[in-house]
């Protein structure tokens, strides 16, 4: 069993292309013997973004704090604390800080 405070855990920055202000915190990965999924918490600072993408997998977004939206076919939709958001493998997707706090979400991976 893993138990682990979210801020004993380093921020990294997320460095791809087109991302901006964004860092990501690995909470759970297999290296903590969880083969099936990986829990990682992204802060995108106010006016931050990360890019327009997809994934093969799918993956589910908890917003914890701040204000923000998601890109879906074409549209931002906004996104506040509370909000569970499903992506879809093969879904383009981008997370944008629309506030001007950070904008905190937990993402969920299968690996």
């Amino acid at each position: 069993m893993k138990i682990v405070h979210c801020q004993d855990v380093g921020a990294d920055p997320v460095t791809t292309e087109d991302a901006k202000g964004v860092t990501i915190r690995l909470l759970i990965t297999k290296d903590d013997g969880a083969p099936g999924f990986a829990m990682r918490l992204f802060e995108i600072a106010p006016g931050g973004r990360t890019p327009l993408h997809t994934h093969k997998n799918e993956h589910e977004v908890f917003v914890l704090e701040g204000e923000g939206s998601v890109w879906r076919e074409g549209k931002d939709v906004p996104l506040r604390p509370g909000t569970a958001v499903f992506v879809p493998g093969g879904e383009q997707h981008c997370f944008k800080n629309t506030g001007r706090e950070a904008f905190k979400f937990l993402c969920l991976v299968p690996v």
